[in-house]
C-alpha cells in the first residue's frame, strides 16, 4: 500500500496542503495523512500514524524532503526508521527527479539533497536574524504584538478549571505555546 504525508507549517497555508495532497492522490496513495504543524514540533500525530500503519512493502511518499523532516538528521533516521518496518520512501521532487530509498544511488542522492536543504535553511535563518537586527536598528521593529489582557486572564481561568493547554489553546485560536508562556508568566508573578 502506498501512504501520503503532507504536511505545512501554518493553517495560513491551506492552498499548499491541498496541492501536495492532489499530488499525492495523483502518484497513488491510497491513504494520505495531513496536517499543519511545524516540522519542529517535538510530535507530528499523522506522520506517527502514517508510520504505526505501515506494513512490510508498504511505501510512504512525501512531495519534498522538507514536508517530512526537520534536518538531514531528522531525514536519514526517518528513512532507517521506515527501511526498519520493510517498507520504503518516495519523495516525489528532487529537483525534478523522484527518489525513493530501494535503491542505493537514490539514498546517497537524498543524503547530499537534504544536506543542501539544510544549509539553505540554515542561510535563510542568518539573512532573517539580519533582517530583524536591521529593522531593530532603524526603530522599525516592533516584535510580536502583545497577547491582550482579557486574553491572558482567560487562559489563566481556564487552566483554573482543569482544562489542559491543548484545549485552552484550541478555545482561545491561540497556540499552545502562548498558553504555555501566560502560564508560565502566572508562575513567576505568584
Amino acid at each position: 500500500m502506498i501512504f501520503g504525508y503532507a504536511r505545512t507549517s501554518t493553517t495560513e497555508q491551506e492552498a499548499g496542503l491541498q496541492a501536495q495532497c492532489r499530488d499525492l492522490e495523483g502518484n497513488g496513495c491510497a491513504r494520505i495523512y495531513a496536517e499543519q504543524i511545524s516540522a519542529t514540533a517535538h510530535s507530528r500525530p499523522e506522520l506517527s500514524r502514517a508510520l504505526d500503519h505501515m506494513r512490510a512493502g508498504d511505501t510512504l511518499m512525501v512531495t519534498k524532503p522538507d514536508r517530512l523532516a526537520r534536518s538531514t538528521a531528522d531525514l536519514l533516521t526517518l528513512v532507517e526508521t521506515i527501511k526498519g518496518k520493510g517498507c520504503e520512501l518516495v519523495i516525489l521532487s528532487m529537483g525534478g527527479q523522484r527518489l525513493d530509498t530501494s535503491n542505493p544511488t537514490s539514498k546517497l542522492m537524498l543524503t547530499m539533497l537534504a544536506a543542501v536543504a539544510e544549509f539553505e535553511r540554515d542561510l535563510m535563518k542568518e539573512r532573517q536574524a539580519e533582517g530583524i537586527a536591521k529593522a531593530k536598528a532603524d526603530g522599525r521593529y516592533k516584535g510580536r504584538k502583545p497577547l491582550n489582557e482579557s486574553t491572558r486572564k482567560q487562559v489563566i481561568k481556564l487552566h483554573a478549571e482543569g482544562l489542559g493547554v491543548t484545549a485552552i489553546a484550541s478555545e482561545l485560536a491561540i497556540s499552545r505555546m502562548t498558553v504555555y508562556r501566560v502560564l508560565k508568566t502566572k508562575i513567576k508573578n505568584v
